[in-house]
């Protein structure tokens, strides 16, 4: 007697050890190949607050202004491909009402283009393909991907340099939780501008290479765990003018201790968060553990069928010779 075995058992014995392979494979390969930093990104983001400008026009800082900073990213779709990096160019401009909205954006109070680098799954700067400036630290615009609970060092584009910011736990931003660091940064010397000599207290100079100082009353950023997206952004700039080797103070260019994301902004940031996350989601958790539990199950049931298999008597052969 000999047993039989079903191909439906096997066919089950096949799929079970299938997708119990597939589904490390996705956690573990797919997943995190799924998780890179697009390189076809075109989003506005915009901050607004309130606070003190210089006025050109009046050659003095007006106080009490609404400030709107404007963000745009785009990528440079053909220098990616080209370079397998993500490529993106980044315009920030700041203005106030009397000129927005500006037809040219050379009319807003600063205009800053500027290239940024980076790559597509670690989200850490590259310097090639014309990036400027050399952009250094773990995260700018966005974190990585996967944010843990520790310091990261965030690039400060005015400051020209990295600025350490803490963790401080969690927070909602439109129902949806995300990591809130902060930071703050010293006075701090970033270049010269030549003024008049008048403008920073010294009249009889005539053009003098004034310092021009940064500080920022305070960083806070609320980002998406899983993808590393900004959710929330708030930062208190204060840049201005000294004279040469001056200890003070004597113009104030910017100075705004609270410029944050509109709501607009904020829900369009939460939107990509959820999408890209439930993405990654479900090709880190809700497939491969469907495919472990589906695959456990086929292969047990198989491998049942088969130790079981049907039961065959085996007849003697007529024309075999008899012993």
């Amino acid at each position: 007697m000999r047993r039989s075995v079903s191909p439906f058992s096997l066919v089950l014995l096949g799929l079970g050890t299938f997708l119990l392979v597939l589904a490390p494979l996705l956690a573990w390969y797919v997943q995190p190949r799924a998780a890179v930093n697009p390189t076809d990104i075109d989003t506005t983001a915009v901050y607004t607050g309130r606070g003190s400008v210089f006025d050109l026009e009046k050659v003095e800082t007006v106080p009490d202004q609404r400030i709107t900073v404007t963000q745009r990213v785009r990528g440079d779709v053909r220098e990616s491909e080209r370079s397998g990096k993500a490529v993106w160019d980044v315009t920030t401009s700041v203005d106030t009402d009397r000129t927005l909205p500006a037809a040219d954006p050379h009319d807003a109070l600063s205009f800053t283009p500027h290239r940024w680098v980076l790559d597509r799954r670690t989200t850490e700067p590259v310097h090639c393909c014309g990036a400027k400036p050399r952009i250094q630290g773990e995260a700018y615009l966005k974190f990585p991907f996967d944010v843990r609970k520790r310091s990261y060092r965030w690039w400060d584009n005015t400051l020209g340099d990295t600025v350490v910011l803490r963790y401080r736990g969690t927070e909602k931003v439109l129902g949806h939780t995300g990591y809130r660091f902060t930071g703050s940064v010293p006075p701090t010397r970033t270049g010269t501008r030549l003024v008049p000599g008048s403008l920073v207290g010294l009249p009889e100079a005539g053009q003098v290479a004034a310092e021009e100082w940064y500080a920022n009353h305070g960083v806070e950023l609320i980002v998406d765990q899983r993808t590393g997206r900004v959710l929330y952004a708030r930062t208190g700039p204060r840049q201005t003018l000294r004279a040469p080797g001056g200890g003070e103070d004597e113009v104030v260019l910017l100075d705004a201790e609270r410029i944050s994301f509109t709501e607009e902004t904020q829900r369009a940031a939460v939107e990509l968060a959820k999408d890209d996350g439930a993405r990654l989601r479900l090709l880190g958790e809700t497939v491969p553990l469907g495919a472990a539990v589906a695959g456990g199950l086929f292969a047990a049931a198989g491998a049942v069928l088969v130790a079981r298999g049907r039961k065959v008597t085996e007849r003697p052969d007529p024309l075999a010779p008899s012993a």
